[in-house]
């Protein structure tokens, strides 16, 4: 009886032709469901008797959303070769020049060449790489509608709701209590828009972690005995523009930005 160890163990028996017949966009997409224990194996019907007795059911350890990913990448890379990126532009809200498609994270840029490889001014972990390079690839290009509804109401996001705001929220609001610059830095380092008046919160800040995905960060101080509060909202087209998975990794990455910001200001605790 075989086991996984990675992602890519599984993406090696699959017959790489993104048919969707498992109802995943790729075939990559349908790896990772298996590896992290969200789809069994034999969805997949392409694949023979033989391999789904071998391998179906089984992984070697309990998946994180941290294994796999330096290969994940590294297959994305790869798809990503294979598309127009001068087209990915117009879709995404990007520019195409010289080779390379130019699109902002975080209100800085970040390239992508035609041969897969990535260049940015910041540091862009795997987390936010992975969603990045499936938002070029699979994004409708759907314009941002105004309408904020919270992960939770999001297709797929109710049954992952506990670990974003285990993962995303709590870590995030941590940050907001102890470090009191956090806001600041989010408008002048990383270009982002205060609005006024939005679910009554004292702080509502709108950041665009990609061209098309607007997300709203919601703070609530603390009042009377009430501890503070904070909630992440997006517009209702990021279902189409990048999905729920991916939407939970990038928010993941840039909590973890902003955890580690907080730690070379020598906030405690955070």
């Amino acid at each position: 009886m075989s086991s996984f160890k990675t992602v890519m163990d599984v993406f090696k028996l699959l017959d790489k032709s993104n048919c969707r017949a498992c109802n995943e966009k790729t075939c990559l997409a349908f790896a990772a469901a298996v590896f992290q224990g969200k789809r069994p194996l034999s969805d997949c019907p392409r694949l023979d008797a033989e391999t789904l007795r071998q391998y179906d059911g089984f992984v070697e350890k309990k998946p994180t959303i941290s294994d796999g990913m330096d290969d994940f990448v590294a297959q994305l890379k790869k798809q990503i070769r294979q598309i127009d990126l001068a087209e990915a532009a117009r879709r995404v809200g990007g520019v195409f020049a010289n080779g390379r498609l130019t699109l902002k994270v975080m209100g800085k840029d970040f390239h992508i060449y035609s041969d897969g490889k990535m260049a940015s001014e910041i540091h862009v972990n795997p987390w936010v790489a992975i969603p990045l390079l499936i938002y070029v690839m699979e994004s409708a290009g759907l314009p941002v509608s105004g309408e904020w509804v919270p992960f939770r109401e999001l297709k797929n996001g109710a049954e992952r709701n506990g670990l974003f705001v285990q993962r995303c929220e709590q870590p995030l609001k941590k940050v907001a209590d102890t470090y009191t610059n956090l806001f600041e830095d989010m408008v002048h380092l990383f270009n982002g828009q205060r609005v006024e008046n939005l679910y009554e919160a004292d702080i509502s800040i709108v950041l665009y972690p990609l061209p098309l995905v607007p997300i709203l960060i919601c703070y609530w101080k603390p009042d009377e005995g009430l501890e503070s509060s904070l909630n992440i909202f997006f517009d209702r087209t990021v279902e189409k523009n990048l999905g729920v998975d991916p939407l939970y990794s990038i928010i993941a990455g840039i909590v973890q930005m902003f955890e580690k910001i907080s730690l070379r200001h020598g906030v405690p605790g955070a």
